[in-house]
C-alpha cells in the first residue's frame, strides 16, 4: 500500500469553499469527471450527510488498463458530512470499479484556518493498494503520481468555480441594488404626486372653492 498526503490553504472563507465543493463539476479543469449524482442525503443532529456516485474517465496508459482490467471508466462513491456549527467538512471517496485489483481511498477535510477565518485549510490523504497483478509496486507508484497531478488540477478547478460563484454574487447584488434604486425612485415619485395632490386640495379648501364631485 502507498499513502500520499498533502495540505493546501484556500484564500477563501469556509462557507465559500464548501459551496464550491458541491458545485465543482462540470469543470474545464477536470474534464475527466463526467457526472456526479446524489444518491442519498439526510440531516441528523444538524449534520448534513450525503452520498454521491461519481463517473470519470481515467487517462491510464494501455498497459495499466490491461493489468488492472479497466476500460478507462471509473465509478466511485463519495460520502461526505458537513457540520455548519463546527465548520468542518469531511469527504471520503472509494472506487467501485476494478475494486478486486485496485483500492483507492481518498479522504479530505475542510476547516477554517485557525489563524485567519477568511482562509480554509484542506487536508487530503490518498491510500492506494494494488493486488493480484504483476508490477504491484510500480502500479501503486504510478497511481500515486496520477493522484498528485489530479490534486493540482483539483485546486485549479476549485478556484475556477469559486470565481464563478463570486461573479454570480456580484451580479445578484447589482440586480438587488438596481431594483432597490428603482423602487426608491418609484416611491419618491409617488410621494411627490401625493404631496402635490394634498397641496392642491389644501389650496382649494383655503380659497373656499367647491371640490368637484367624483
Amino acid at each position: 500500500m502507498k499513502i500520499w498526503t498533502t495540505e493546501h490553504v484556500f484564500n477563501h472563507p469556509w462557507e465559500t469553499v464548501v459551496q464550491a465543493v458541491w458545485r465543482k463539476y462540470p469543470n474545464p479543469h477536470k474534464p475527466e469527471v463526467l457526472s456526479t449524482d446524489i444518491v442519498d442525503r439526510k440531516v441528523e443532529k444538524g449534520i448534513l450527510y450525503s452520498t454521491r456516485f461519481i463517473s470519470s474517465r481515467w487517462g491510464l496508459p494501455g498497459w495499466a488498463k490491461k493489468l488492472i482490467g479497466s476500460d478507462g471508466m471509473c465509478y466511485a462513491f463519495e460520502n461526505s458530512e458537513v457540520d455548519p456549527v463546527k465548520q468542518k467538512m469531511k469527504m471520503r471517496t472509494r472506487n467501485v470499479s476494478f475494486a478486486n485489483t485496485v483500492s483507492m481511498d481518498e479522504r479530505m477535510e475542510y476547516k477554517p484556518d485557525p489563524n485567519d477565518a477568511s482562509k480554509t485549510i484542506v487536508h487530503q490523504e490518498m491510500f492506494i493498494a494494488v493486488r493480484g497483478v504483476p508490477l504491484t509496486s510500480y502500479i501503486e507508484n504510478y497511481l500515486i503520481n496520477y493522484a498528485s497531478n489530479n490534486s493540482s488540477k483539483g485546486k485549479d478547478a476549485m478556484e475556477w468555480i469559486i470565481k464563478k460563484i463570486d461573479v454570480e454574487v456580484e451580479e445578484l447584488m447589482h440586480t438587488y441594488k438596481r431594483g432597490t434604486s428603482e423602487l426608491k425612485t418609484s416611491i419618491g415619485k409617488f410621494q411627490d404626486t401625493a404631496k402635490k395632490s394634498i397641496g392642491d386640495i389644501s389650496n382649494l379648501t383655503k380659497s373656499n372653492k367647491t371640490l368637484p364631485r367624483i
